[in-house]
């Protein structure tokens, strides 16, 4: 059992760090499963700039001290962001009693049939009380619904057919186009309205073709923009 140790003076105890395990170099990822990773984590950074969050790909979440980390594929937590000090032992990962709260969303992308997504995985975000567990799963490996909506009602998870995340004000799309120059169905982010959140590199190819727009439009009032 992992040592706990006391900290301020309310005999509140937690976990020591230092006896955890938040990184063990194990490759477990797939170029599939990367790529949808740093699609899903840069579109939030790049698109919710005004809001405090935090979302990672592959990092480890302790929701309890009697058991190792579960490592979704990719998290989203709300109101809360990466500590300042971030190479510290206690920093390094997504520990549940530090940050006050589980992860509002958490998300695993299926690559076999091995990891389980829909049996234990399932219980553990359940019983660490993740809001939303959507397990997407491009293959039909586990079932023939390519993407599964869990949302947590009390204690239990209910799949829903609802793809607007309430709680969190996103929602999730299956969307066709091009990323990182890999033609294919994306799981994308998405506004209420149904348009995806963007990335850095979608955002300044909108920003340039705006530009390019209103050069068109001085030009055909007799207008040089470049002399502006």
């Amino acid at each position: 059992m992992v040592q706990e140790v006391l900290i301020n003076d309310d005999d509140y105890y937690v976990p020591d760090a230092n006896q955890l395990i938040t990184e063990d170099d194990t490759p477990v990822d797939n170029f599939a499963s990367a790529k949808h990773q740093r699609l899903l984590v840069s579109s939030l950074y790049s698109s919710l700039q005004n809001q405090t969050f935090l979302a990672e790909a592959n990092v480890g979440i302790y929701y309890t001290d009697l058991q190792p980390p579960i490592v979704p594929d990719v998290f989203l937590s709300l109101d809360v962001q990466v500590p300042e000090k971030w190479w510290e032992k206690q920093n390094r990962c997504y520990m549940v009693w530090r940050f006050g709260k589980p992860p509002e969303v958490v998300l695993e992308i299926v690559s076999n049939k091995e990891g389980d997504e829909l049996g234990k995985k399932l219980k553990i975000y359940e019983h660490m009380r993740a809001s939303y567990y959507i397990v997407y799963d491009p293959n039909q490996q586990l079932s023939e619904k390519i993407l599964h909506v869990y949302e947590l009602r009390g204690t239990r998870y209910f799949e829903t057919s609802e793809t607007w995340l309430e709680q969190v004000g996103l929602g999730i799309t299956l969307w066709e186009g091009k990323f990182e120059d890999r033609q294919d169905t994306w799981l994308r982010w998405c506004y209420q309205d149904g348009n995806i959140l963007s990335t850095g590199d979608e955002r300044a190819e909108q920003a340039g073709q705006r530009t390019q727009l209103l050069a068109d439009r001085l030009r055909a009032m007799g207008v040089d923009p470049d002399t502006l």
